[in-house]
């Protein structure tokens, strides 16, 4: 006999029993009687002909088939929202203000290139930038969109990975030919560094093998950093995304391409705000739009 498919709103019903943890705590959120929140459960379970919830008289446990289906379960309804937002999207356009922060080097390399042709595809919205490149908290600085480079922590926070960036250790060709070849990992220990002055965890490197790292110069910014590799002041670790074009054009070169770890934490681009954010139809209009347009 062929199984029919839980219906959208159980399944919603479900997982709402499984957050609060109980039928009484679900039925009271969802307003609902809770007759009909466990009438719910008991549907999708006489579909999948098999028991998700063990139910006691303290406390609710998902069964072993209760932990796979929840995870498929909770997937797919975030992909059915992301879809009705689509077609919301098709339907009216995005309109009002919309603010954007990111870490200069991505808003000057990534962002700014692209703003013109999204602004003439969606005139009704108006974008506001601001670069910091330390982690901001959204509502302090009414922010709805974060570009975040590295490992996310704030569980608060809806996240969509927007591509990763390979980290590169770079130099001037001048500043080769001026000093020591960079043959090993070793030989950096005989180099001028160039790293970051407030943020020590960007100072760590991701190497291979460990050595000592000193740095002759830092600065704030990642694109200070970029900048002073270009006049020739030293090596630099930095992400692929701010330096593609001066590879492709020999203003910078790649050494001990070898040496990083890969992948590291430090790759993952992500864009982040908050779940329940009221415009999330601005936020999925502009991420939809850079993504494909990204270089990372």
């Amino acid at each position: 006999m062929m199984m029919g498919h839980a219906k959208t709103e159980d399944i919603e019903i479900f997982l709402t029993v499984v957050d609060t943890g109980s039928f009484t705590g679900a039925a009271n959120l969802l307003n609902q009687q809770v007759a009909k929140v466990s009438r719910a459960v008991s549907r999708i379970e006489d579909t999948l002909q098999c028991t998700l919830l063990n139910r006691t008289t303290r406390r609710l446990e998902l069964t072993e088939e209760g932990h796979v289906f929840i995870r498929y379960a909770r997937e797919s309804l975030n992909t059915l929202y992301t879809g009705e937002e689509a077609i919301k999207l098709l339907k009216q356009a995005p309109s009002g203000h919309l603010r954007i922060d990111a870490a200069s080097p991505f808003v000057f390399h990534q962002l700014t290139p692209l703003v013109g042709d999204f602004v003439a595809q969606y005139p009704h919205i108006t974008l506001d930038l601001t670069s910091h490149d330390n982690i901001i908290d959204l509502l302090e600085h009414k922010t709805d969109l974060a570009i975040r480079i590295g490992d996310l922590k704030d569980s608060n926070l809806h996240a969509r990975l927007l591509g990763k960036s390979k980290l590169r250790l770079v130099a001037s060709p001048e500043y080769l030919y001026q000093h020591n070849e960079v043959a090993h990992i070793d030989d950096l220990s005989t180099h001028k560094l160039i790293g970051f002055n407030d943020a020590s965890k960007l100072n760590s490197w991701p190497l291979k093998t460990p050595v000592k790292l000193n740095f002759h110069m830092t600065a704030s910014s990642g694109e200070t950093l970029r900048q002073l590799c270009l006049n020739h002041q030293g090596i630099a670790l930095l992400s692929h995304f701010m330096i593609g074009e001066d590879l492709e054009s020999g203003r910078l070169v790649e050494v001990l391409p070898e040496a990083i770890v890969r992948p590291n934490n430090r790759e993952a681009i992500q864009a982040v705000y908050y779940k329940n954010s009221a415009v999330s139809s601005r936020i999925l209009a502009f991420l939809d739009f850079i993504q494909p347009r990204l270089t990372l």
